[in-house]
């Protein structure tokens, strides 16, 4: 079951699943510990004419969040019981808080009792054995804890603070539920303490009057004592619950608006979409600066294991699309993890400082993660790694540099991190054909010589000769350049088939010198135009990609790009017409190809296709899965996946960068449209012909056409919202008549009557988008 509306602080991560249960509780590391384990904690309503527990089969359930925050907006209809919820969930953008605010609502003209129940199913520590749950009389709270772990639950309603009803019990254990067996019949044993296998619940009794409501608070905070979680509290006592809502939701909010794109031609559900995943970026983001796959521990019943880890490629491929969209803290602390944290711990750290490159995955502590990759085939040793992984390290380092020019930053990661995974890429090749070794493929399915992995390669060595030269380090410089030379002459030689006029995904050595090829259509070799070793122009990268969409293109109503041909992971149905399961990261991949050939604004309509599919393949919360079912376009495997939603940013970035390019002037050569506004000073709220800041509140009228009268002629003014791209030209010259809001030229409607419109007003905008007819 997906998870559908994450909430975290980068310490702190509670998920929900479809029916609004809390199903995974991180702490103190995004991905590490997970202290639900997948088990529910449920939530539930006790009435007069009967209890039920939320849920999607029993409720009318509405799964989202306010508008560009971390602020859940969760609504909840119960027609027999006469209820309505309107629930938020908060964590703390800077405290390990979570809260939760319900709203209830009688639905009937009559007073009524009604009480919430709120079920704690926590295994501390990431297992259920010697867990201990109790009531603090001190504190009107229950705390659940085991060695260095604490969890303090608390609520209030109206002017009632702190926990009064309560159970604590056995759970999972010789035939006992758990206490939420107990709050069935509306009553609680008030058990204060129990051990081993334990859960709680807590009740909070409500008298609605009719038809009107009740809000209750319901919260937990985490930390490594009893003193921690006891301070938490205090401040929620102190500031109120509802400051710690508004406070996280202000801060979310402007977090996700401080770089004020101007977001041209897109659409606008595909704007709220990019700034959802970044906002669901943030909370699959460990503060130490490990970037985790995914945090959806339903994943456990396919494989008994999670994604709950750091793949070096995926955190570099999300590093690079939150540089671009101007987000460069996490990726600093990313950078510095791949280079400094892991280097204390077991053996993967002396791998990393003898070898110079990086292992299959890392926990969020920086401890070597589970691998299925082994050490040894036959006699042979083998070196059990994705060198895609060390390669992207390199190339996404460059990108930093080249965008922001934060030499200090990159400085202290050259010869700890640059030189030595540079000096492995050029030591690990092939005597024979030049390009790199064997290792396993980004789907880590088969080990070979991948093109993708080639790529990368050529990309990370070009970009290590690039910093190199920098540091006035000339010999490696050249080394890497030159190597990188004979990369790309390889690829041509062995990875090319003019047969199949495209790229192979992979050869591999045989015994006898030859080597064998496997021509699959794999989604993966848009790397070769990605990170550089052939312009997107390229007629090799132009048969490549056409094969791609041809060939893995979903062929039903659902739509969508599969991995590869013959995909069997998590493969559903057996119609050999569909090649997969359609994938987020591989459509966008598509889309990214078509950004880069653009060559109008008119090919940008296929970018904005793809995006919309995007948008249509999201749950109804924003949050984007790793795969979907072809028939029925549900989510399959992890949701939400840090990489479906990094390639979404990725690609609104590449087309934004896109469209600025093709809209420059023909005489000076400056580009018309600009997405980063200069001075991070919003147009809309800023308008310079406005003679100063309009106030949020002021309740203008914007138009998008007028008629107005000049002399004996009547006048009509019309701007296309669609042709109109906001760079703000028309404004200028309108004389305060018009403004841009929300990225599009309007009227001002009191301002229209009076305005003295020149003749040939319309052909101040370059692309045409105002119309002056006489009527």
């Amino acid at each position: 079951m997906p998870r559908d509306i994450p909430v975290g602080n980068g310490s702190l991560l509670v998920a929900f699943d479809a029916d609004y249960t809390i199903r995974d509780l991180y702490y103190p590391r995004v991905g590490k510990e997970n202290h639900a384990l997948g088990n529910p904690s449920r939530f539930g309503v006790w009435t007069r004419e009967g209890y039920s527990w939320i849920n999607a089969r029993d409720w009318k359930l509405s799964l989202g969040y306010q508008k560009e925050t971390l602020v859940t907006n969760v609504r909840a209809f119960h027609e027999n019981l006469g209820l309505q919820l309107a629930s938020n969930d908060v964590v703390d953008f800077e405290k390990n808080i979570y809260m939760r605010k319900v709203t209830v609502r009688n639905l009937k003209d009559k007073e009524r009792d009604v009480r919430l129940f709120f079920h704690q199913d926590l295994s501390v520590m990431e297992n259920e054995i010697g867990d201990t749950v109790f009531y603090d009389a001190k504190l009107n709270c229950l705390i659940h804890y085991k060695g260095p772990r604490y969890f303090l639950v608390n609520c209030s309603a109206g002017d009632v603070w702190g926990v009064r009803e309560y159970a604590t019990g056995i759970k999972r254990h010789r035939g006992a539920e758990g206490t939420w067996r107990d709050a069935e019949d509306g009553i609680l044993e008030r058990n204060p303490i129990a051990q081993g296998s334990v859960d709680s619940t807590i009740g909070i009794p409500l008298k609605i009057p009719s038809l009107g409501e009740s809000v209750v608070y319901y919260w937990i905070t985490a930390g490594r004592n009893y003193g921690e979680v006891d301070a938490l509290n205090d401040i929620i006592l102190s500031e109120k619950p509802q400051k710690i809502i508004d406070r996280t939701a202000s801060y979310w909010r402007h977090w996700v608006n401080k770089e004020e794109f101007n977001f041209g031609n897109l659409p606008t559900d595909v704007v709220d979409l990019f700034k959802r995943s970044l906002l669901i970026l943030m909370t699959q983001i460990d503060s130490g600066g490990a970037i985790i796959a995914a945090n959806d521990s339903d994943i456990r019943q396919y494989a008994k294991d999670t994604y709950s880890y750091m793949w070096p490629r995926d955190g570099a491929l999300v590093s690079h699309a939150l540089m671009k969209a101007g987000y460069t803290n996490a990726c600093r602390n990313f950078f510095n993890f791949c280079a400094n944290v892991i280097t204390p711990y077991n053996f993967c750290a002396s791998v990393m400082v003898e070898n110079g490159f990086l292992l299959h995955k890392y926990n969020p502590d920086g401890s070597f993660g589970s691998s299925w990759h082994p050490w040894v085939k036959g006699e042979e040793i083998h070196v059990p790694i994705q060198e895609d992984e060390t390669a992207l390290l390199l190339w996404v380092l460059w990108q930093y540099y080249n965008l922001y020019r934060k030499i200090d930053e990159i400085r202290p990661l050259y010869h700890s991190f640059i030189e030595k995974a540079a000096d492995f890429l050029v030591s690990y090749r092939d005597e024979q054909t030049g390009l790199p070794l064997p290792s396993y493929d980004l789907w880590e399915e088969r080990r070979g010589i991948l093109s993708f992995t080639t790529a990368t390669v050529y990309g990370g060595l070009m970009a290590a000769a690039n910093l190199s030269d920098i540091f006035y380090h000339t010999e490696k410089a050249t080394l890497y350049r030159q190597t990188a030379t004979q990369i790309k002459k390889a690829i041509d030689q062995h990875l090319y088939s003019e047969k199949h006029k495209r790229f192979l995904r992979m050869i591999y050595p045989k015994e006898d010198g030859e080597y064998e090829i496997d021509a699959t259509i794999d989604a993966s070799l848009y790397g070769m135009f990605a990170f550089g070793v052939y312009d997107s122009n390229d007629i090799k990268i132009q048969n490549t990609m056409g094969a791609i969409e041809e060939v893995l293109w979903i062929k039903t109503k659902i739509g969508g790009i599969a991995r590869y041909e013959y995909d069997q992971y998590q493969r559903v149905g057996n119609d050999d017409t569909i090649p997969g399961n359609p994938w987020i990261i591989c459509t966008m991949w598509l889309a990214q190809y078509y950004a880069s050939t653009a060559k109008s604004v008119e090919d940008l309509e296929r970018v904005v296709n793809y995006l919309r599919w995007a948008v249509s393949r999201a749950l109804p919360s924003g949050v984007l899965a790793e795969q979907i079912n072809p028939y029925t376009g549900e989510p399959i495997s992890v949701s939400p996946l840090t990489w479906s939603h990094a390639t979404v940013v990725q690609t609104v970035m590449d087309y934004l960068e896109k469209l600025q390019e093709l809209h420059t002037c023909d005489r000076c050569g400056r580009s018309i449209f600009r997405y980063d506004r200069a001075g991070r000073q919003q147009v809309k709220k800023h308008s310079p012909t406005q003679g100063g800041e309009i106030s949020d509140q002021e309740q203008i009228q914007y138009l998008d056409q007028a008629s107005l009268k000049k002399g004996s002629d009547n006048i009509h003014v019309s701007v296309d919202q669609k042709q109109c791209v906001g760079c703000g030209i028309c404004v200028e010259k309108s004389h305060g008549v018009m403004d841009v809001v929300e990225d599009k030229a309007k009227i001002i409607a009191e301002k229209a009557a009076d305005w003295d419109i020149p003749p040939g007003f319309e052909k101040c905008c370059p692309l045409g988008a105002i119309t002056v007819e006489k009527k």
